[in-house]
């Protein structure tokens, strides 16, 4: 079994957690529920480093693939 590092699993962690009140606070201001209902949903560049956080945290900064 591999061990992680603490430090690295909170900074991964907690990235993660700032992206998403990131996004909330965009949905919010967009009076929207989701990310998808967007007309900038694509081209978004928080949206996109909101989703390599949310990857890097599920890899914990790993290169290569990893199960859902």
């Amino acid at each position: 079994m591999q061990t992680t590092d603490n430090t690295q699993t909170d900074k991964f962690e907690t990235y993660l957690d700032e992206m998403i009140l990131k996004v909330q606070a965009c949905q919010k201001e967009r009076d929207l529920d989701s990310c998808s209902l967007c007309d900038k949903y694509l081209a978004c560049e928080l949206r996109s480093e909101y989703i390599s956080a949310v990857y890097n945290s599920m890899s914990k900064g790993e290169t290569g693939g990893f199960e859902f």
